[in-house]
């Protein structure tokens, strides 16, 4: 044997051994504390349910059990991910939106479903409410408990979050003072706190974190729906990319502790050899292209208080409550590069 083969098979040799070293803690994490099959997952989907393509999975943020309205839904967003084109898009829906088969905001939908149907029916409801506003099936849904979600943030170590305006908020509730009488004081003054952020790059710990994204009653702009959607939007994107540092680092200990505040904050319907089906496919096709669409504020208006249809609730609506407009607007931003209020007005001209 020639020198030439001898050095390939050294080689070969050294790259299969250090393979082996860099890959063994993952494979040991997915086999141990996942639970995934690796056969399963090369040779099936693992009874993923998919239409189309694509996978929609609803994430709703929920106040948690020491605040008011605990199963409310503070954020509403669908993750679309396309198996053909390795596209993931995230879709944020207003908590505002009426629903004329709840008569009641969109928020409650989970509350509702969990009062008549503990375990599952929240998940049912919500699912069944979310695919009617944005006009396709959303197979499975997942609450993220934002009391917990703290935890998870400090133990990244906080996150770097850009704030794009300063604002202050002097009646964000406190946590646990929901009742108090406040010594009669007919303002219930006491109930609330007094928060701010400044413009700029902000190191937020958990806790401030959730404030950031919490806060609704600072005064212009950032007090608006739409406002706290974009909050929340620059928060998951810092969690994620802090979450992707440690995964990149192969510690057993550290992705076992990861994966137990991801499971205590979160509780899903779908499981982890299903995540780990999308999580492949986005691994062999490399290179995933990321999108965010936000319902954009011209797509609905705002009925008077007075409007006793809507209880005297301050909600949003689309035109004639005709949801085919927002429809339209996602299809056509999913399928598009243009950006979506354009891409909607060319569709129009098509469909004339």
């Amino acid at each position: 044997m020639n020198k030439a083969y001898k050095w390939s098979f050294f080689f070969i040799g050294l790259i299969f051994v250090v393979s082996i070293v860099l890959l063994r803690p993952y494979y040991i994490f997915m086999i141990r504390t996942l639970r995934i099959s690796p056969l399963k997952l090369i040779f099936t989907k693992g009874s993923l349910n998919i239409y189309d393509n694509q996978v929609n999975i609803l994430f709703l943020g929920i106040a948690g059990k020491n605040h008011d309205g605990p199963n409310l839904s503070d954020s509403i967003v669908v993750l679309n991910y396309n198996f053909k084109n390795n596209k993931i898009t995230t879709i944020s829906i207003p908590r505002d939106i009426w629903s004329s088969t709840l008569k009641d905001k969109i928020n409650s939908a989970f509350a509702y479903g969990e009062a008549k149907k503990p375990g599952s029916g929240g998940f049912i409801l919500a699912r069944a409410e979310i695919s009617s506003i944005i006009g396709l099936p959303v197979q499975y849904a997942a609450v993220i408990d934002f009391d917990k979600f703290k935890e998870l943030i400090d133990f990244v170590g906080g996150i770097e979050v850009e704030v794009e305006n300063s604002f202050v908020d002097k009646q964000f509730p406190i946590a646990g003072e929901e009742n108090n009488d406040c010594n009669n004081d007919p303002e219930f003054k006491c109930r609330f706190e007094t928060v701010s952020f400044s413009k700029g790059k902000t190191l937020m710990t958990g806790e401030t974190a959730l404030k950031f994204v919490r806060s609704r009653n600072a005064e212009g702009k950032e007090g608006t729906d739409f406002a706290r959607e974009k909050r929340q939007q620059k928060v998951i994107e810092a969690v994620k990319n802090s979450i992707l540092i440690i995964i990149a680092k192969p510690n057993i200990k550290s992705f076992d502790k990861l994966y137990s505040l991801l499971d205590g904050l979160v509780k899903r319907e779908v499981n982890n050899q299903q995540v780990a089906t999308i999580v492949k496919n986005i691994v062999i096709k490399r290179n995933p292209e990321l999108k965010k669409i936000s319902l954009d504020e011209s797509l609905f208006i705002n009925p008077p208080l007075d409007n006793n249809k809507y209880d005297g609730l301050w909600v949003l609506v689309p035109e004639n409550e005709d949801f085919s407009i927002i429809h339209k607007y996602i299809e056509c931003s999913l399928t598009s590069n243009n950006p979506s209020l354009d891409c909607l007005k060319d569709k129009g001209k098509e469909n004339k």
